[in-house]
């Protein structure tokens, strides 16, 4: 074998090991990256119901439904983004901040019959907060443009139309 032989074969050896490498790495970094999504991107393309996600949106006014079982609070609220709606069911205490008509983002799975099971709820910390995802999503739906004030409230989105930008 000779000299130049020998040194191709371990660069070949020494990119098998660093693609390997990369791949293992990349995968697991897959297994726990959690993607943000609003009800209607849920709506057209779900999600596998082995992948966690991020929900946001608007709670529903009215749609706030507290029962108990086995002792532990049980909620139930629908999340909506102005397009579609998603009810999402969550067992423990709600956050303190937690209001009908105010942002959202829960952290859990979709079931198979479109609705989320929920890990976490996170609720806005003041009145003008919004979630960046939530507000981006908003404006690509042209339901808000911030040109023209503060976002609308929840519960006036079905009646809504997408708003012209000047040019």
């Amino acid at each position: 074998m000779t000299r130049k032989t020998r040194r191709l074969w371990i660069v070949i050896a020494c990119l098998l090991c660093l693609g390997s490498a990369a791949a293992l790495t990349l995968r697991a970094f897959s297994s726990n990256i959690v993607f943000f999504m609003a009800p209607s991107q849920i709506k057209t393309h779900p999600p596998s119901s082995s992948r966690t996600i991020r929900l946001g949106g608007m709670v529903v006014a009215g749609s706030l439904h507290r029962t108990q079982e086995n002792g532990s609070p049980v909620n139930s609220f629908s999340v909506t983004d102005g397009q579609a709606a998603i009810i999402v069911h969550y067992t423990g205490i709600l956050p303190d901040l937690f209001r009908e008509g105010q942002s959202v983002v829960a952290l859990g799975t979709i079931q198979k019959t479109g609705e989320m099971t929920a890990s976490e709820v996170l609720a806005k910390h003041d009145e003008t907060y919004m979630p960046k995802e939530v507000a981006d999503e908003l404006k690509r739906s042209g339901k808000w443009d911030p040109r023209f004030g503060k976002a609308p409230d929840a519960s006036s989105w079905n009646a809504m139309t997408a708003q012209k930008s000047g040019g």
